[in-house]
Order: C-alpha cells, then structure tokens, then sequence
C-alpha cells in the first residue's frame, strides 16, 4: 500500500523522507491480543526505538474483549472473532499481532488484503537469520503445542533445540523479581541443548532481552520488535520520496 503524499510542501533544503509529516507515515496497528495493561505497556516501550519520522507509525492497543492472557488453545481461538473485527473496523495500513503463538494470522490474512505480521513467524525468522540453531522460551506448558505448529508450517522444526516454559502468571512478567532469575534457568537450559540464538516467547518478556542476551552471550531475539522490522521492511519503499 502506498505511502500518503506529504501535505505540507518541501522547502529544498530537508531531507525527503524526514520531512514526510507523522501522520502521512504507513499506520501499523500492533495488537496484543489479551486484555493485560501492563503486557500492552510493554509491548509499546519495546516498540519506541522502531519510529521515526517518515517510517511507519506503530500504534499500539489491547484487545479490550480478550483474555487476561493467551494461555490455553481456549485464549488462543477465542480472540479469533474479536481480532478479524477489530481489523475490519480499523483504517491501518497493517497490522501487527503482538503475540508470539500468533493467534488468528491465517484468518486474519485469508480475510483482509493488508499486511499482517505475526510476532512468531517474524521472530523465527530473526532467528535463523542469526543461527542454526534456536531455542524458544515459552510463556506457558500450553504454548509448546503452538510454537511446534508454526515451526512445522515454516519447515525449521528440526533446527529448533526446545521450547521450554517460564509458566510464570502474565502480570508478573514485566518485573524482575522472580521473573530473571526463571528467564536465566531457561535460557541456559536451551544453550545446554545447542541453541545458538533464543527466541522470548511471549510479548511481556520484552523488557527483558537485553539482561538475557548478556547474561548467555547469544543473540536474544523479541518477537515483537522483528515483526516491527518486517513492517519497517515493507512500508520502506512505499515512503521513499527522494
């Protein structure tokens, strides 16, 4: 989709694409899925070394109608319907599904002709990128199931070493008490078993990626912020106006 013209004139003397206002940028909308406040705030400071002027605008919102957190396979296609309308009704340009079992993406993609880029999907992706081998650490038991089920579908199983659970309750994952010295056991437990770079699987373990990439020494990738590449990626060319 192609980036809105700018409305204010060029003087000569900015650059191009600096000088494209705010609000003519590519919108994405980043949802989280569940209802969690304090998951949402994280997903948004994760996301704030990702917009510039002229890039694509990320704006980010819980989905009020979700579950406290997408745990069980219940959480996850419950918020199919409430996802395909909260697309429907909006005017982004895309939309980025900020949960890394990527509920709804097939749907969503099936039903709408605008980018939608899923956190797990991207995430993964990063990690190849970066090694051969990856390990994920999941948020629950539960969403083991779901990360086999993307990984079969992307062909990279075989190179993934483990997908090991925190199983710490959602509200806690922001802090970090109790919650670093859990992501270090795991962590460690996945480079044990060979993983050469870690994927954080869920979105409220962001503000965690840099403690844990120091403390193993492996690329530690957050699935939020590589699904904001993938946007930054696609809308690029759409906003060049050199």
């Amino acid at each position: 989709m192609p980036c809105r013209e700018p409305r204010q004139p060029l003087t000569g003397t900015e650059d191009p694409v600096l000088a494209v206002r705010a609000t003519d940028a590519p919108r994405v909308l980043v949802i989280n899925p569940n209802s969690s406040a304090s998951c949402t705030a994280t997903i948004r400071d994760a996301l704030r070394p990702f917009t510039w002027p002229g890039g694509p605008r990320f704006e980010v919102e819980r989905l009020p109608d979700g579950p406290a957190a997408i745990a069980t396979w219940r959480d996850w296609y419950a918020v199919s319907g409430p996802l395909l309308r909260h697309v429907a009704a909006s005017d982004a340009d895309g939309f980025l599904i900020a949960c890394a079992s990527d509920p709804a993406i097939d749907l969503l993609r099936a039903e709408d002709p605008r980018p939608v880029f899923g956190a797990l999907r991207s995430a993964i992706g990063a990690a190849v990128a970066r090694a051969e081998r990856f390990g994920i650490v999941a948020f629950v038991a539960a969403s083991v199931a779901r990360h086999r089920r993307v990984l079969q579908s992307m062909g990279l199983e075989a190179r993934c070493v483990a997908s090991l659970p925190l199983d710490l309750p959602m509200e806690s994952l922001s802090s970090e008490a109790g919650t670093r010295s859990r992501l270090l056991a795991v962590g460690l437990a996945l480079r044990e078993r060979g993983a050469e770079a870690v994927v954080l699987g869920c979105a409220g373990m962001a503000g965690h990626r840099h403690f844990l990439e120091a403390e193993l020494g492996l690329p530690v990738i957050e699935p939020v912020q590589a699904a904001a590449t993938q946007a930054i990626l696609a809308f690029g060319n759409a906003c060049d106006h050199s």
